[in-house]
């Protein structure tokens, strides 16, 4: 006989919310959640298992066994299967065992709703209810104007587990970097930071990238409570807070969602849809209203019960595309005879149009490395719907020009001035990620060539470069004070290269580059638009020089920008400017605390000498592999 008490957090209106997909709070719902019942305290669990012939909550509480502790399903055809165990408090060990109505299959899952897991390899849930005193409500308050898009978005993306570790590489705690990460970001003058995934995983090496507790900050770090302890920290320091988030796939890891209930509950059924063969992983099926709900109700957790900022979506490209990294005859085109997963692409769009609308000052990133349209653009016209998109093409072309002897350079000057053609057709993030530093592709600082001055200068100037470009910006962790090697996700970043001048040279750029662009509008007022850049001249090949404006809404505070892709200093490079008066050097990669040569250029007057198609000019001394930045 079973000890379970029929109970019910589920309306009539409830089941039809999500039987239609449109139920975007199932946490309130699934899951377990101590409640009491009747004067008697314990845990109501709830699960969607609609192949399921029986389920029953198993535990440390009763030896693991499914034969006291069976679920009532429901009659009303939902699938779900609930009830109410008295006495069971925060704390308790669970996963469902389920019988299945499908040959008589039998899984034994974690709760995709567990708000805690165990710390893997273990694998079970755990009863949990993660409070939090949240002590962010001027930023919460703020947010709408802090986190606009005509606002500045300096990026740090951090792998929590090899930021920095302890001296015997245990990994610190939320808490820890509740200290440690939010001093140095607040120092460093980034404006946010981007968390990779810390939903739980069980395999480290995956990064966190195939998530089987998409409702739980991993247990590697601490508490559920105290990663929300982060998240407040950061805010109360004016530091905004995105985390990656994975909706395009999920590991075949027994006790994750795939074949939960004996049948393709959660992926598509069929392979050439519901298998990533890259990642060897399964893919969602898109087009099931209750997987639909589940995914944006997780979107919408971290928004809600997190005070979550932005979501960086991971791999849009390979839910937009059925035949993504697939060959001929291993996928089916769509009704329509093409490529495109319409399935996908309207889950998409409900999920950006219903966060949006949920929440206030939050930005939705798409990871999107084709040319499909419209991505950061309104539903209503017929786009996406996410506020900003990833300008892969943009970092792909940087670092192959960068990497080039700057002897060389000269023939290859499109490389950059490309993505002025383009720059404005999304709200576009550019990107320095882990992506770039793994694999054997070396740091970034080994991807400059010459001798190690020379890469130093060539990382400065890449830097300088990005920060004056068109977009938001991103920096992986390390990459700010220019890691020697690879990124090891098993190791804390090599701190002790801050000894070096150059290194900490380059610290000490990153660091006021952030500050420049946030204390001077002209870098990130238009930095989505045509009207904030304009080019002096892209063309001079010969020098390897470009120069260009950015511009905000007041024209008298638009800046200008020289950048020298040649070790040769260039002095006296005369560039036409649409101002007469003085112009004032404001930012010099070259400066002697960056590690440069010191070839700067203090207060410059314009001349009336007609150039580049400008009734005034001015001379400036272009530091070797160096940028300078000017205000009027």
């Amino acid at each position: 006989m079973t000890k379970v008490v029929p109970h019910s957090l589920f309306s009539d209106f409830d089941i039809d919310l999500f039987k239609s997909g449109k139920h975007f709070k199932l946490y309130e719902k699934l899951g377990s959640h101590v409640v009491e019942v009747d004067g008697v305290k314990g845990t109501y669990f709830a699960v969607w298992a609609p192949t399921a012939r029986t389920v029953s909550v198993i535990g440390d509480f009763n030896g693991w066994s499914d034969s006291e502790y069976q679920l009532y399903v429901r009659w009303d055809g939902s699938g779900i299967w609930e009830g109410f165990i008295p006495d069971l408090v925060e704390g308790t060990l669970y996963k469902y065992r389920i019988h299945s109505n499908n040959h008589g299959v039998v899984t034994e899952k974690a709760d995709p709703f567990a708000k805690s897991c165990e710390h893997p390899p273990k694998t079970a849930s755990i009863v949990w209810d993660a409070s939090h005193n949240w002590k962010d409500k001027e930023w919460m308050g703020s947010r709408k104007e802090t986190n606009a898009l005509d606002k500045p978005y300096a990026v740090y993306e951090v792998h929590l587990g090899s930021w920095k570790r302890k001296f015997d590489n245990e990994f610190m705690s939320y808490r820890d970097l509740a200290v440690d990460l939010v001093a140095y970001v607040k120092d460093m003058n980034f404006t946010h930071v981007e968390f990779m995934p810390i939903m739980e995983y069980p395999y480290d090496p995956s990064w966190g990238y195939q998530l089987t507790g998409y409702f739980a900050p991993t247990s590697r770090f601490g508490k559920a409570e105290d990663f929300k302890f982060l998240v407040d920290t950061l805010h109360q320091n004016n530091i905004g807070v995105i985390l990656d988030w994975v909706p395009s796939h999920f590991p075949e890891d027994a006790h994750g969602l795939g074949f939960f209930d004996g049948s393709h509950l959660y992926e598509h059924p069929d392979r050439r849809r519901g298998y990533h063969p890259d990642w060897k992983s399964l893919i969602f099926n898109y087009g099931r209203n209750e997987v639909r709900a589940f995914l944006i109700s997780n979107a919408m957790y971290w928004l809600d019960h997190y005070h979550i900022d932005g979501l960086r979506v991971d791999a849009v490209a390979s839910m937009l595309y059925l035949d993504y990294s697939r060959e001929e005859g291993e996928w089916e085109p769509n009704i329509y005879g093409n490529n495109e997963n319409l399935e996908a692409i309207s889950f998409i769009r409900e999920l950006n149009e219903t966060v949006y609308s949920n929440f206030e000052g939050i930005q939705m990133i798409a990871e999107e490395s084709t040319s499909f349209s419209m991505v950061s653009k309104p539903v209503n016209m017929g786009g996406l719907g996410f506020g900003m998109k990833w300008m892969m093409g943009w970092m792909h072309d940087t670092l192959e020009y960068f990497k080039k002897d700057p002897l060389y350079r000269k023939f290859h000057q499109n490389d950059l001035t490309f993505s002025a053609t383009y720059a404005f057709t999304e709200n576009f993030m550019l990107p320095f990620s882990h992506d770039e530093v793994v694999y054997g592709k070396q740091s970034l600082l080994y991807r400059m060539p010459g001798d190690e001055w020379q890469r130093f200068a060539n990382l400065r100037l890449l830097f300088g470069y990005m920060y004056t470009h068109p977009g938001a910006n991103l920096i992986f962790m390390g990459g700010e004070f220019g890691q020697s090697s690879e990124w090891d996700f098993q190791n804390s970043l090599d701190w002790h290269l801050l000894e070096f001048d150059f290194h900490k040279g380059i610290q000490n750029l990153v660091r006021d580059l952030n500050t420049l662009y946030k204390e001077y509008p002209a870098l990130h007022e238009k930095q989505f638009s045509a009207e904030g850049f304009q080019w002096i001249d892209y063309g001079d090949h010969e020098n390897s020089v470009l120069t260009y404006i950015r511009k905000g809404h007041d024209t008298k505070k638009d800046i200008y920008i020289a950048c020298n892709f040649t070790p040769n200093p260039k002095k006296k490079y005369r560039i036409g400017i649409p101002i007469t008066g003085s112009l004032k050097e404001i930012f010099n990669s070259d400066a002697l605390k960056y590690g440069g040569s010191g070839l700067e250029n203090g207060t410059l007057k314009t001349s009336k000498n007609p150039w580049h198609g400008y009734e005034n000019s001015v001379e400036v001394s272009i530091p070797p592999l160096g940028m300078v930045v000017f205000s009027q």
